[in-house]
């Protein structure tokens, strides 16, 4: 017999951003079924129509894109499905799995308050359960769920879990609106879309007998379950922003590399040995949820920044300056150099921790500079002015601007000058940069070319002549 095609799936609700959480689900469905030669399905849970938003459809969208979370089928909107609920409810009505209940809400929190003072849970008493009650306008369908027993799973993460059936109450299925609620919109969808396998947050153990109850009144398949620790930050607390962003978005805008933030997710309360890096290849190959801890997964952002920052130094220069050019012009630089972006970037990959920092400390490459004011006072001095001078001299005589070229220029004159680089070099990266920190003076000479550095060293040579007076 063929064993069942693995399907996953993952269904966020548009009401918001996508935040670590969420892309975390969604990384270990998606991986799950790439790693079994399964599908993965994506669906956006939109029923909450107040708090639903196209702009957060679209967010969520653009950042699994970016993660390079593909999906193979959807996306499905949930919005869009009432007449495939409305096929099942039918099949429990029919079946006597459900029933139509005409309690009033007001009646409803009565017998809850009243309930709640004598000690008992405050669940529906099945009043209308045998009445035989047909459609009315106020009327809502609910569940005939069983009295007695016990609902039980084998959950892939946390081991066996089983709930008293009497626990449980004969939960809503459809309002008297017509819309049906979310436990039946779930397992609709989710045996519509042959899902196999539930990897979700153990926010949603709770949920998953009532889910079960309702597969087993529609005599369905269950799913295997997997119930996911949550994440905190590294003081133990529930992850949230003060622990550094919390939307895949913001992530993206920082400037960390997909494939980083992957990585670190990935992480997230799953492990292979002591195994930190991951190609995407190697995680699809090895992931496994026996592998997945029951503890939660913490989550350091100097972790992700030292990973990000292993994944830029072994970027492609090409594949990161298209990656660095739009943090460029954002930060005001435009008509760019695509080889002189690949030129800077050389400068600094070795020493950036994100795409941000990059840009930032590449600027001096692009546009006009500003001098620091102490950088300014320190070095750019009446005292260097005729090094500075006869310098521009030999750099307009020179028949390259390649590293090597460069340094014979300055060998030979440090000897003539007798003094040594660090004498011209600092006054030299400040009249160039702007500031006293950059990469090696070589290197940015190289990238910024013969012209952009002689009018820089003319314009600091001008500056400094302003200090001295007429």
């Amino acid at each position: 017999m063929n064993k069942k095609q693995v399907v996953t799936r993952f269904p966020p609700s548009p009401t918001g951003t996508l935040h670590i959480g969420g892309a975390r689900t969604a990384l270990f469905n998606w991986l799950f079924a790439l790693h079994h030669n399964g599908k993965f399905v994506l669906r956006i849970e939109d029923t909450d129509r107040a708090r639903s938003s196209k702009e957060a459809i679209d967010s969520i969208i653009e950042s699994m894109k970016w993660l390079g979370l593909d999906w193979d089928e959807g996306p499905y909107f949930q919005s869009q499905r009432a007449e495939i609920y409305n096929e099942f409810i039918e099949r429990l009505l029919s079946s006597k799995k459900a029933y139509y209940c005409n309690c009033s809400p007001d009646e409803l929190e009565r017998k809850r308050i009243e309930a709640k003072e004598r000690g008992l849970k405050p669940k529906y008493d099945g009043k209308c359960r045998e009445l035989g009650l047909g459609k009315s306008p106020d009327a809502v369908i609910r569940l005939k769920s069983p009295l007695s027993g016990t609902t039980r799973f084998k959950d892939l993460v946390k081991g066996v879990i089983s709930i008293e059936n009497e626990q449980l109450d004969d939960l809503i299925l459809q309002r008297s609106d017509g819309s049906v609620t979310y436990h039946m919109a779930v397992v609709t969808d989710d045996i519509k879309s042959g899902i196999t396998h539930v990897i979700r947050g153990d926010d949603h153990i709770n949920n998953t007998p009532r889910q079960i109850l309702i597969y087993n009144a529609l005599g369905e398949p269950i799913p295997q379950y997997a119930h996911l620790p949550m994440i905190l930050g590294p003081d133990k607390s529930p992850l949230s922003k003060r622990h550094g962003a919390t939307s895949v978005l913001a992530y993206k805008e920082m400037g960390f590399l997909p494939h980083a933030l992957v990585n670190s997710l990935a992480r997230l309360g799953w492990a292979y040995g002591d195994q930190e890096k991951f190609t995407v290849q190697e995680l699809i190959e090895l992931f496994s949820l026996d592998h997945v801890g029951k503890s939660s997964g913490i989550f350091n952002m100097e972790k992700l920044l030292d990973l990000n920052a292993k994944y830029i130094r072994e970027a492609d220069d090409g594949n990161l300056a298209e990656l660095l050019i739009p943090f460029l012009t954002n930060l005001g630089c435009s008509n760019l150099s695509r080889e002189k972006v690949k030129g800077a970037l050389r400068t600094l990959k070795a020493r950036s921790k994100t795409l941000l920092e990059m840009a930032q400390g590449a600027l001096f490459f692009f546009k006009e500079i500003d001098y620091e004011k102490q950088a300014d006072e320190r070095f750019l001095i009446p005292e260097v002015l005729e090094i500075l001078k006869d310098l521009l001299l030999d750099l307009k005589g020179a028949p390259s601007f390649a590293q090597e070229q460069l340094e014979n220029i300055f060998s030979i004159f440090l000897e003539r000058h007798q003094i040594k680089l660090g004498k011209v070099a600092q006054p030299l990266r400040v009249a160039l940069t702007g500031k006293t920190v950059s990469p090696g003076i070589f290197e940015i000479m190289e990238v910024m070319g013969q012209e952009m550095v002689i009018k820089r060293l003319s314009n600091a040579i001008s500056h400094i002549k302003s200090k001295k007076g007429p």
